[in-house]
């Protein structure tokens, strides 16, 4: 893309990882991993590329919560998404479609929020919990890059979050509107980093505390 005009008026500027960050798994679920249902495109790969940066964070024993979209059986939580995407009522929560995927399955301590909309924050406890465990950036993986991380990523940063987008562990379910967004998220809204490069920086931003911590005068 042309990002002449955006550079002219300041847009894209870096905001770092912060000091204490989390990892947001946002729905990697069965049935955005399915083309079947409501996935395709190159979530796949994004799932792939999410395993080794997950297990960063858990060796490093940093926080990682994950989102589920889950409805009620009845339907009775349903709202104007369902009636544009019908195929979203479907994610119930006994249904594989809903379940996070095996990849990335997780474990016992780790946060998994479930939630109506589109934003991992909207009608959810998650603030607070970040706000609890003293968290100042949050790393996105997930899907879709327009939609649910899209939606979680402005809503983070509208609360002063640091935001950075693992730019190869989102993905949606066609690569046009992947693209775009990933763009426009950098440009006003997030930094974009891909998930080796964000492990680097974090290994190095540790080990240079760590140094800190340890040295004397």
């Amino acid at each position: 893309m042309n990002d002449v005009v955006y550079q002219k008026q300041q847009f894209g500027q870096k905001v770092g990882l912060g000091r204490s960050p989390a990892l947001l798994v946002v729905d990697f679920v069965n049935g955005f991993t399915n083309p079947e249902i409501l996935g395709g495109g190159n979530i796949p790969d994004a799932v792939a590329a999410t395993k080794p940066l997950l297990t960063f964070f858990r060796e490093a024993s940093l926080p990682v919560v994950f989102t589920r979209i889950v409805y009620a059986d009845d339907g009775a939580d349903t709202g104007i998404w369902c009636m544009k995407v019908p195929r979203l009522r479907d994610l119930t929560e006994k249904a594989h479609a809903s379940q996070i995927v095996d990849a990335l399955a997780p474990r016992a301590g780790e946060l998994v929020i479930r939630k109506t909309q589109a934003s991992a924050f909207f009608g959810t406890h998650l603030a607070a919990h970040f706000i609890g465990q003293g968290i100042d950036s949050i790393v996105l993986a997930g899907c879709t890059t327009s939609g649910c991380i899209r939606a979680s990523a402005i809503d983070a940063m509208s609360m002063n979050y640091r935001v950075t987008v693992a730019s190869d562990c989102v993905g949606d379910r066609a690569i046009g509107p992947h693209e775009a967004n990933l763009f426009d998220m950098g440009q006003k809204y997030a930094d974009l980093l891909g998930g080796a490069d964000i492990v680097s920086a974090l290994s190095r931003s540790r080990s240079g505390s760590s140094d800190a911590a340890g040295s004397t005068t």
